[in-house]
């Protein structure tokens, strides 16, 4: 006797969340890495002006004890296609310091998914970087090509290819090869990555010939978030473990990153703003407990 209901309809698929950009590969670390306080000495105060909704210029004045002083003036263009709060094209950024030292760069959408960006740098008179980039961005994938230093007459050249793939919603998978090339020497390296994000933690680690570099961010609650870094180098035969920490207390203006790390090193920076003033005050400090070595910096910064 057959089945009176008759054959069962098949289910339809479930659509899945979309994978969404994986980002890029420099920036697998990021939210780890913005937790640790900036290095600060000496006494700094950098004046930003905005010129127009597309041109700002920034004004730097560093008073060392450690270093040479100087001056650094910075001009920034943003064009009119923005892709997101923190994303316009083009872009041009030049930096010089008061030894005629300049670093550029320039950002440029040539297609809906295509990026370029030129670096050049320069120490006084003479070229030291001149770097090219391509990155292509699809829906669930990255890939970028970089060019560097290429020297056409000496035969030397470098190389590096980034590849991420958007495996599911929350895991990240890809590579980076790295390929340079002069006079008596040529060789390859390749290294692994991979991220996992879930609701309120990163995980990412990178895995290579040259070493491992793992890190882990946590987001406790609003105020608080907790990062660890781990990175081997099979080289030098050396590895450093840091542990960097962020505590924000938006009713005070107050944000205040701190560290610790195997070298025996701690330190902390603490920014205070100051509305309705545009300006914010920043003081660090930090201590090598193993070199017996403290400095110290202060920081006013307007616009």
């Amino acid at each position: 006797m057959g089945n009176a209901l008759g054959p069962a309809a098949p289910r339809a698929p479930r659509r899945g969340e979309p994978l969404g950009s994986p980002g890029s590969f420099d920036e697998l670390h990021r939210q780890c890495k913005e937790l640790f306080p900036q290095q600060m000495e000496g006494v700094k105060l950098v004046v930003t002006k905005a010129l127009s909704s597309h041109f700002q210029v920034t004004h730097t004045i560093h008073m060392s004890t450690l270093g040479p002083s100087g001056y650094r003036f910075n001009a920034t263009f943003v064009g009119d296609r923005q892709l997101s709060p923190t994303e316009a094209f083009p872009t041009l950024v030049g930096d010089m310091d008061s030894a005629g030292s300049l670093n550029a760069q320039v950002l440029h959408l040539i297609a809906e998914r295509i990026r370029t960006k030129a670096v050049f740098q320069t120490h006084q008179a003479k070229f030291v970087t001149w770097q090219f980039d391509g990155e292509y961005r699809g829906d669930d994938c990255t890939a970028t090509l970089t060019l560097g230093n290429p020297d056409l007459l000496g035969g030397s050249v470098i190389l590096v290819a980034h590849f991420l793939q958007s495996i599911t919603p929350r895991l990240v998978l890809g590579g980076e090869m790295v390929y340079h090339r002069r006079p008596g020497e040529e060789g390859a390296i390749l290294t692994l990555a991979g991220k996992y994000t879930a609701q309120k933690w990163v995980a990412t680690l990178n895995v290579g010939y040259g070493g491992a570099h793992a890190s882990y961010y946590h987001r406790a609650n609003e105020q608080v978030q907790v990062g660890v870094e781990l990175e081997a180098n099979t080289r030098l035969q050396e590895t450093t473990f840091a542990f960097g920490y962020q505590l924000n207390l938006p009713q005070a203006n107050v944000v205040f990153r701190g560290l610790m790390d195997s070298n025996w090193s701690v330190g902390g920076v603490l920014e205070k703003k100051l509305p309705p003033l545009p300006v914010t005050l920043a003081l660090g400090a930090f201590l090598n407990h193993w070199k017996n070595r403290f400095h110290c910096g202060f920081s006013v910064i307007v616009g």
